[in-house]
């Protein structure tokens, strides 16, 4: 019999650190369109410009969107039975889906689900990104069943939204 160890992905968008020189965003949105209009791969100067903005010193005053999203995952991580557990965003921020799914490939996980902050449908990053990067994952590592708990129940996150405004009520 195979032992399966579970394995849990919250992806979040990532922020831009609020020291980080807006010319270097600038410049990788700028290769970011040039590439994606011609459906090429990343220039060397964009993943090096990618790296860079992903690597930036995070500190909470600099980039309190990181704060909120560890904050959910540490509540989530909580609710996940011992599964294993790895935080990671979508752009800006580090690490990158990729790198954390072979933490847990490295940890022995050979059943992770995937699950984003992005609830909404319409969105690039969760309608098309992420399942591109999933697809990419799954050639690569045949061994490991990768599932993408998406798109949610629009009904649940409606009763989420519905349970907050009664808080505030």
């Amino acid at each position: 019999m195979v032992s399966t160890q579970r394995g849990v992905v919250l992806v979040g968008h990532g922020g831009i650190p609020k020291d980080c020189p807006p010319e270097l965003i600038t410049r990788l949105k700028r290769l970011e369109a040039q590439r994606r209009a011609v459906k090429a791969p990343p220039s060397q100067e964009e993943i090096e410009l990618d790296a860079t903005i992903r690597r930036w010193p995070r500190t909470p005053q600099n980039d309190p969107y990181r704060v909120g999203l560890e904050a959910v995952a540490a509540h989530l991580r909580q609710r996940l039975d011992g599964a294993l557990f790895a935080l990671a965003y979508n752009e800006y921020c580090a690490p990158t889906l990729q790198e954390a799914v072979e933490e847990l490939a490295g940890m022995g996980a050979t059943d992770i689900t995937v699950i984003t902050t992005m609830f909404t449908p319409g969105g690039s990053h969760s309608e098309i990104e992420i399942p591109e990067i999933l697809a990419g994952l799954r050639a690569a590592h045949p061994e490991i069943t990768l599932r993408y708990a998406w798109p949610f129940d629009l009904n649940l996150v409606a009763e989420t939204l519905a349970e907050q405004l009664r808080r505030f009520s």
